[in-house]
């Protein structure tokens, strides 16, 4: 089994940075048990990665043919390359929670595909509603992770094609969604370009996908590469959070993008931090109630 330790030579918040993979608390694809844990696509094939951390040393270790590709990939999946010395704070509780969070970082994980499905299948409905779905579509064509944790890789491209259209009804996915991931499906081997290009041009990329759109390309950039600048524009909630912590009051995602305009090129940052605080705007309104579509 190979493994590794590593030294971050910065304040380093381990949960925080690996906690935006997850896919809700029922996640077949990611662990809490004994340290944190997930299964993955890499070039060299699937594997399985866990992550603890004792007296201030990283430790990983990785099971499978992406072991390998995992294990190197270590530091740059908890920030070791995200530009955080270079951001500036313009809002007091910005900087507040900055000097409250050092150890909150943007993390690479280099993996375009892992991401997008993901992120397709959370496009304009609640999490709760995105998170079943991911769960049958993993358990139902995921293979068995690598390793002794019992996870699940995510579904290949491939794999997804091959889906009958009752097995998507089945799974819970309108056929908007379903054919953008489709879509995305066919040309998967070239959207993994875009962690190469990073920034805007990667994002831009992905946008050609017919189905992608800003919203979808920001949560993969924040992901695939830690893109400190890619907002999720679009976002049931986050222009308003956002609004809220710096303004006092609720805002549009135009209103949002205004205040967060001093923050180029990290603006993705300054949401993370609000995120990272737990801000959120006072809720007077009956919560969104979530469809299931397979009843339809």
């Amino acid at each position: 089994m190979p493994s590794r330790s590593w030294t971050p030579p910065f304040p380093l918040d381990v949960g925080a940075v690996l906690g935006p993979l997850r896919r809700g608390a029922g996640d077949p694809c990611f662990s809490t048990d004994g340290g944190l844990s997930f299964a993955a696509n890499t070039p060299g094939g699937p594997g399985t990665l866990r992550v603890t951390r004792v007296d201030g040393v990283v430790h990983a270790e990785a099971w499978g043919d992406g072991a390998v590709w995992l294990l190197d990939g270590l530091p740059a999946l908890l920030g070791a390359d995200d530009p955080v010395d270079d951001f500036v704070a313009h809002h007091d509780l910005v900087a507040e929670i900055r000097r409250w969070r050092p150890g909150l970082r943007l993390g690479s994980c280099g993996r375009v595909w892992d991401v997008l499905f993901p992120a397709i299948l959370e496009q304009k409905v609640t999490g709760k509603e995105a998170w079943r779905t991911w769960r049958e579509l993993c358990r139902r064509f995921g293979t068995d992770a690598p390793g002794p944790l019992g996870l699940k890789v995510p579904p290949t491209p491939d794999a997804i094609l091959r889906i009958n259209d009752w097995e998507w009804h089945r799974a819970g996915l309108d056929g908007a969604r379903r054919r953008a991931l489709v879509a995305c499906a066919q040309v998967a081997h070239r959207l993994e370009k875009a962690a190469e290009l990073r920034g805007e041009e990667g994002r831009s990329l992905l946008r050609k996908v017919p189905g992608v759109g800003v919203w979808t390309a920001a949560e993969v950039a924040q992901r695939a590469w830690g893109d400190p600048d890619a907002v999720s524009y679009g976002d049931f909630h986050i222009a308003k959070n956002v609004g809220y912590a710096l303004t006092g009051k609720p805002v549009d995602d135009d209103g949002m993008m205004e205040l967060l305009e001093p923050y180029t090129p990290q603006r993705q940052r300054a949401v993370r931090y609000i995120e990272g605080a737990g801000i959120q705007r006072p809720r007077r309104a009956p919560r969104f109630s979530p469809r299931d579509y397979r009843g339809f």
